[in-house]
């Protein structure tokens, strides 16, 4: 009977209720901290717009784009003024291009779709006073999703959704671009 007390304070018999324990989890979340800080990891945050974009004007092709919205929100959002016309502008944002859509991935043997590539592209460029703040950059997005003919309607959701997220990740994507230019 010693025995097996004694290797039971050695090697508890349960070893879910040992990993699962506040106390494990605390102390995983600590090392997991400081091996984190140890090699020099920080998060990226949002510093803001420089302040050459008080007064901005986006120059774009079509308004009515996921990323538009989007981005011209998130300025807004950060205390910039969006003006009507370039030459009241201290900063033009032009949005060259600002391309969605999806392609055919892989088919079924009947010849139907059965995987999607939703995809966004931009490219855009930064002026102020005249002179190139940011020459033109593009960036490009995608994420790929299933497609089952019985679930057309959530499919289409499913597909917007992925648009917009793709679009708020791209707006995020320029915004850290951007906070680099200060």
């Amino acid at each position: 009977m010693a025995k097996i007390y004694a290797r039971s304070l050695w090697f508890p018999t349960s070893w879910s209720i040992w990993l699962y324990s506040v106390k494990f989890i605390r102390l995983s979340l600590v090392l997991l901290s400081c091996l984190l800080v140890s090699c020099g990891f920080r998060l990226q945050a949002f510093d803001g717009y420089p302040p050459v974009f008080a007064k901005t004007y986006i120059d774009a092709q079509d308004r009515y784009t996921d990323f538009y919205r989007d981005f011209s929100a998130s300025l807004e959002r950060q205390g910039i003024v969006l003006v009507s016309s370039p030459f009241d502008a201290t900063a033009v944002v032009r949005i060259e291009k600002d391309v969605s859509g999806q392609r055919v991935l892989t088919v079924s043997g009947r010849n139907i779709p059965t995987e999607y590539d939703v995809y966004y592209s931009i490219s855009y460029s930064v002026w102020a006073d005249g002179t190139e703040l940011l020459s033109s950059r593009t960036l490009s997005s995608s994420q790929d999703y299933t497609y089952d003919e019985t679930l057309v309607l959530g499919k289409a959701r499913e597909e917007n959704e992925l648009r917009e997220a793709i679009s708020k990740d791209l707006v995020r994507q320029v915004n850290q671009e951007f906070s680099r230019l200060h």
